[in-house]
């Protein structure tokens, strides 16, 4: 079977797999001239950068790199990262083998070993990140990606063997899943200390805590998912948990929600919030966890509070409008629709939510890489290869079980048991694109339906005949298992399914999962997950700068239509509407047996209303999970734009003011260079105008208003006073004279005041009302349109009330509507986008790999699209 030769990656495609996913050399005392090596260029302890190069010079431990920039660093052996594999034809060389070990004869290794560097061969198959850096590397490394362990015994010995657990997990490179509903309740009695729980939520923090101990030690990130189930006593507390500074910083979070509460929140139904009786003798053992399983034994239950289910439920809508979490597991749906529902419950899912697991289940995950199947003759879809290549990605993925290390023997045992895999899919955005499909559109929902049921024909039918082969997996009884409600679908449009397990049995209880695919996507140089583009233009940070770039598919139709916009086919997860985003993960999820990691990205104005529509429309649509991200719900954000040149409108003046202040910036890059490491921001310097503005200076006299409001923190006086009829300087006192609230009441009023007076940037105070209306503290004060939520809070209601009276007394003078607003948030300098002629607005965190922000929510979790980072991966 004739394959093809890769020559060597370029540019961060290189750089990813040699950091992440070549073999490496522990020892660089073997290192000599001519090696490809990662050299240490910035030994920042959080923010440290590697390059690629060749050693041009050795001299002891001390050597010369020429880096693939061209320029030559001093170095020495002890900063190098060694590679043993220098492009992915030796990692497929390498991977195809190991997986071809656990075939019985040597015969079928041969085999297999042929068959699988075929599909691997050219990135059809891209293999999930473990697996690509632990197969045939290391018998200590895990080949699977994440994990999700047993809700915590309630016990302090029982939290700290799940922090051990946990610990030991991800020290290994795996994420972990974790559900806090065993954890009896904030006050509760606990008699053997005679005193009380502190809590589920607070035992979430030193899960949380300890996962960013394990970041900042190690190679690469923890990730962790913290569940809740819907009947906790502490579910509101887990729902408002991030909005409290600091409890919870390192876990992403998700409720798990049953039919019934769905069902409450539709009718407007009451909803208890229970825990089983700690008195019971047998509580410590026989409590897990599962309420139904306590309640089948004849325990009691006791009732700690009634709720409107409408209440807790706007109380989520709520939190994930302002900071895009918690997310949201149909948890029932998601069981009754569980080909494991007989045997295996699932009770949480891995950090990005695209896998639901039973206790001490584990991912298993690669990704067909979907732009290697255009027929470019035909202009469709080559269906016959791609069937190939996923009937052998089914049995590459089923030798993962036999081949990878188990650290924990409870992991073997139910994977073994199970056999649970997860194929997944990269790059659908660009062979959606090579064949004019607007994703998103009708016309797509039937291209998904007819292309994910084709995969998910193609992989439980291979399972099937793996499994007449070498068996079915332990837990496998044939008519339960064709009654989970995934098999009932899939037999109904695909009967040869059903036949082919009652004639053969299953390998595999499940066998689709859509992942993300961050890190590997970037590297192969495709759209990543099930994801459309985040952007076609982006700018990336480089030693020699900042360089304006565009994703290849856009590059090839720019090369050959110079000057030509992009067609409407080629669209942005921010162009979409966030009903559409929900549209394509339904229509996928009907053809994935396990779950998707998918961000339904919403607009800066997407309201609170709108989110819980989406949010009940996920549900009705049958998905099993929901994650939105609004544009500008995080703290750090950057705006990026690209100006076309052909335009001779408004849009060339502000692309010729953004020249401009480009060059006076450079003038004095040494200062704003400071600030930037200071801030550890990365700032595109195409939107760093404002930075010249003149600052308005403060008159000697001032008049304005002073507005009482109670806040959570204790009486507030906020005096707004004006600078040429608009607002121009906020003060604040709150609290006593040198307290922690009246030091930070004061700080606030300083950073507003600089931002009302810095620059002229359009409506300042519509855009400081838009950053702090909302965000919430500790508590609240008041109700309805007299609620408090924070000292910053009641400032946005003081500018809205200052605004209104000035509108009364004096004329508002508003500014060009064709001009570019341009934001400032915190240090970080943005420019607007205009409408069908830039590139999207891009909301971005900071990246912990890089620093740069450049860190944006899809596929459910955070990805870098400067560095190639994922948190999931």
């Amino acid at each position: 079977m004739e394959t093809m030769k890769v020559k060597r990656l370029e540019g961060l495609s290189e750089k990813i797999f040699l950091d992440r996913y070549a073999m490496k050399d522990a020892d660089t005392n073997h290192t000599k001239v001519g090696d490809t090596v990662l050299a240490l260029v910035k030994d920042d302890p959080k923010f440290p950068t590697k390059e690629v190069g060749e050693i041009i010079s050795r001299d002891g431990e001390n050597v010369q790199v020429k880096l693939r920039s061209g320029e030559i660093v001093d170095s020495t052996i002890h900063k190098l990262t060694l590679t043993v594999e220098k492009t992915p034809d030796e990692m497929w060389d390498r991977l195809a083998k190991a997986m071809a070990s656990a075939e019985a004869t040597p015969e079928k290794q041969k085999e297999w070993t042929e068959k699988f560097k075929y599909i691997l061969d050219d990135w059809k198959l891209v293999p999930g990140g473990r697996i690509a850096a632990g197969a045939g590397a290391s018998d200590e490394l895990t080949l699977f990606n994440c994990y999700v362990i047993p809700s915590p015994h309630d016990s302090r010995g029982g939290i700290m063997e799940t922090l051990t657990e946990m610990t030991e997990i991800m020290s290994r490179g795996g994420g972990v899943g974790i559900n806090l509903s065993s954890l009896r309740p904030r006050r509760a009695i606990v008699k053997g200390v005679n005193g009380s729980s502190s809590g589920a939520v607070s035992w979430g923090g030193l899960f949380s805590y300890t996962t960013g101990l394990i970041e900042q030690g190690g190679s690469r990130r923890g990730a962790l998912m913290l569940m809740i189930n819907d009947w906790h006593p502490d579910l509101v507390d887990f729902i408002t948990v991030k909005q409290k500074m600091g409890e919870i910083t390192n876990a992403n979070l998700s409720v798990c929600l049953s039919n019934g509460f769905m069902k409450a929140v539709k009718e407007d139904l009451d909803w208890d919030l229970v825990f089983p009786d700690t008195d019971d003798p047998e509580y410590d053992e026989l409590w897990k966890g599962d309420l139904t399983e306590w309640k089948n034994l004849g325990k009691k239950v006791i009732l700690h509070k009634t709720v409107k289910a409408r209440e807790v439920w706007h109380t989520i809508i709520e939190s994930a409008w302002k900071s895009a979490e918690p997310g949201v597991v149909f948890m029932e749906h998601y069981n009754d629709m569980s080909n494991s529902w007989y045997f295996n419950q699932i009770i949480c899912t891995n950090p990005c939510g695209e896998q639901g697991l039973p206790a001490w289940g584990v991912c298993n995950l690669s990704a067909v890489n979907l732009s290697k199947f255009y027929d470019e003759e035909n202009d469709d879809v080559n269906w016959d290869e791609l069937g190939k290549v996923v009937r052998y990605s089914t049995r590459f993925l089923d030798n993962v079980i036999d081949t990878t290390p188990y650290h924990f023997e409870e992991n073997e045992q139910n994977q073994k048991g199970e056999r649970r895999v997860g194929l997944g899919t990269m790059g659908l955005a660009e062979l959606m694109i090579k064949l004019k499909i607007r994703y998103g559109s009708p016309e797509s929902l039937e291209f998904l339906d007819k292309i994910y049921g084709f995969m998910a024909k193609e992989a439980y039918l291979a399972s099937s005949e793996i499994a007449g082969e070498k068996g079915s997996f332990t837990h496998f009884i044939e008519d339960k298992f064709l009654q989970s409600g995934f098999m009932k679908d899939m037999v109904d449009v695909f009967p040869e399914v059903g036949e082919s397990i009652k004639e053969n049995g299953m390998r595999n209880v499940t066998v689709i999962t859509q992942a993300p695919t961050g890190s590997t996507g970037t590297m192969v140089g495709t759209s990543t997950g099930i994801e459309p583009y985040f952007a076609f233009e982006y700018y990336r940070q480089s030693r020699l700068g900042y360089d304006k770039q565009l994703v290849p598919i856009a590059q090839e139709y720019q090369d050959q239509n110079p000057g030509q916009p992009l067609p409407d086919y080629y669209i942005t997860s921010m162009q979409m509407s966030a009903d559409d985003h929900i549209r394509v993960q339904a229509a996928i999820q009907k053809w994935v047996d396990s779950s998707i990691s998918k961000t339904a990205n919403c607009p800066a104005d997407f309201t609170v209303e709108e989110t819980k529509k989406l949010y009940e429309y996920a549900f009705d649509l049958g998905c099993k999970g929901v994650t939105i991200y609004r544009d500008g719900s995080r703290d750090i954000q950057v705006l990026s734009t690209a100006d076309k040149d052909d335009k001779k409108d408004k849009k060339d003046e502000v692309a010729a003011a953004t020249e401009e202040s480009t060059v006076k910036i450079e003038e004095s890059s040494k200062d704003l260079g400071q600030l930037k490491e200071t801030l550890k921001v990365n700032i595109d310097a195409k939107t760093e105008q404002v930075f010249d503005k003149q600052y308005i200076k403060r008159p000697q006299v001032l008049k304005g208003s002073t507005y009482k409001f109670n806040t959570p923190f204790g009486m507030a006086y906020i005096t707004i006073n004006d600078i040429n009829g608009v607002a121009g300087e906020v003060f604040l006192n709150v609290g006593k004279a040198g307290s922690d609230v009246f030091a930070m009441s004061e700080a606030l009023g300083r950073v507003c005041s600089l931002f009302l007076r810095y620059g002229d940037h359009g409506n300042k105070e519509q855009l400081l009302i838009k950053h702090l209306k909302g965000i919430g503290g500790s508590g609240a004060i008041g109700f309805g349109a007299n609620r408090v939520e924070s000292i910053a809070d009641a400032v946005a209601k003081a500018l809205e009330i200052h605004i209104e009276e000035a509108k009364e007394t004096a004329t508002v003078i508003e500014s060009n509507e064709n001009a570019a607003a341009i934001e400032v948030e915190t240090a970080e300098t943005v420019t607007d986008s205009i409408e069908n002629d830039v590139s999207l607005i891009e909301s971005k965190d900071l990246c912990p790999s890089c620093g740069s922000a450049s860190l944006v929510n899809s596929e459910g979790c955070k990805n870098c699209t400067s560095c190639g980072y994922s948190r999931c991966n």
